[in-house]
């Protein structure tokens, strides 16, 4: 199946052009236009070669508290042999564009667009490029929780096409989710799905929950809500929502509305800030 993942790109808008809508950033959620995402506002990585990184989250007070997320482009020849520099993060791999190869306890993956890998704590892995054209994915990271007696997660890699999206109940396939993990493995703290709205799909209530959210808009648009303003959203916007941050969506246009979704789940709530 041919499917559509938006890749940044960089540059710069041109000097008569006005991208200026609809950046946001609240207490309760923000929202990193794709337009905002220029060579500018990219970052190196230490123990990584021919590599730049759109760094869209990160655990910040008022911010992101329990995860990060970076859209990283790896030139021919780029990557890293020790990308992960904490021992206690577990990630997740999402490609966009290009074939990103990946070192997983000693065998060897091919990663296309669609493909993804889910990394536990202390994994061995190492990433690159070995393509003549630039590669670019989604990297996700959490500092994994351990809960008593539930061992950690193992590593494995899947592909958005070898995975049945599972409706909402009463929707007829409108809203349903692409889920990479089970929602019942306790192993897991964090989900990364993909979740898809076809035409005249929605959020038909104002979601409001504990779990935090990163979407990134791989294709389609959308209206969404975010606390109390509704905004649309494109190919390559990302929304942060914090804990209990109101949601909803109305999908708008002729294509699916589909995104890459980021929640912290299955575990007890911290008594403490």
């Amino acid at each position: 199946m041919t499917r559509s993942y938006y890749t940044p790109r960089g540059g710069l808008p041109a000097q008569d052009e006005r991208h200026y809508d609809p950046a946001r950033f609240t207490t309760a959620y923000a929202i990193i236009p794709a337009a905002c995402m220029s060579d500018i506002v990219t970052s190196f990585l230490p123990g990584w070669t021919g590599c730049r990184a759109w760094i869209i989250a990160r655990p910040l007070s008022g911010f992101s508290e329990t995860f990060a997320q970076l859209i990283v482009e790896l030139t021919p020849g780029g990557g890293s042999t020790t990308p992960e520099p904490d021992a206690g993060a577990e990630g997740v791999l999402f490609v966009t564009d290009g074939t990103l190869t990946l070192t997983l306890d000693g065998a060897v993956h091919q990663l296309t667009p669609g493909g993804y890998a889910y990394l536990p704590p202390a994994a061995d892995w190492q990433l690159s490029n070995d393509t003549d054209a630039t590669t670019s994915f989604h990297w996700v990271r959490k500092r994994y929780t351990p809960a008593p007696g539930i061992e950690a997660p193992t590593a494995f890699t899947s592909h958005d096409d070898d995975k049945t999206p599972v409706a909402m109940p009463g929707t007829n396939g409108a809203w349903a989710t692409t889920r990479f993990v089970e929602p019942t493995d306790l192993r897991h703290d964090m989900h990364v799905n993909i979740v898809t709205f076809q035409p005249g799909g929605r959020i038909p209530f104002a979601e409001t929950h504990i779990m935090e959210h990163g979407l990134y808009v791989l294709e389609g648009r959308a209206r969404y809500l975010l606390n109390t303003d509704w905004v649309e959203v494109g190919p390559g916007d990302f929304m942060w929502l914090r804990a209990f941050c109101p949601q909803a969506c109305e999908q708008i246009g002729d294509e699916p509305f589909r995104y890459l979704l980021y929640k912290d789940v299955n575990r007890h709530p911290e008594l403490t800030l």
